[in-house]
């Protein structure tokens, strides 16, 4: 039988390694962290982007993200402007700087998950890896 208790932190301090060289990474070799990297990301692939919709994307509170949005706003990586349909909303961009960056923090941000994740799996258990924590993630959406 499996040990729930044991997958759980190795999938948690996993998360966490991960994280935290994929964090420096950016940070050393772009000025960025991964949290920002992120945000970012959604903006940049979310046409009329909206701060639900980055609070959506990565499952955390629309406060948070709007927390998130001011700190990059305030570094100069994203600007509001009105929603053109919506008074209550505003559409979130990114400014020519934060596409510049993520045009470095990509490559960077892709080798350590190379690194970390495809390297150590072969191809079969790294589809199933992907297909399981899929599978595990909507059903605890539901």
């Amino acid at each position: 039988m499996t040990d729930l208790r044991k997958a759980f932190d190795d999938l948690v301090r996993f998360e966490t390694m991960l994280w935290t060289a994929i964090d420096s990474k950016l940070q050393v070799n772009c000025g960025l962290t991964l949290s920002n990297f992120n945000v970012m990301l959604i903006i940049e692939a979310t046409p009329e982007c909206r701060v639900f919709d980055i609070a959506e994307a990565l499952a955390i509170t629309v406060g948070g993200t709007s927390q998130a949005v001011d700190r990059l706003e305030a570094a100069g990586r994203c600007v509001r402007r009105p929603h053109p349909t919506d008074r209550r909303s505003s559409i979130v961009e990114l400014t020519p700087d934060a596409v510049e960056v993520l045009r470095h923090a990509k490559p960077a941000f892709d080798g350590e998950l190379s690194r970390l994740i495809r390297e150590p799996l072969s191809i079969a258990d790294l589809t199933r890896f992907t297909n399981s924590l899929d599978k595990l993630r909507r059903s605890a959406a539901h």
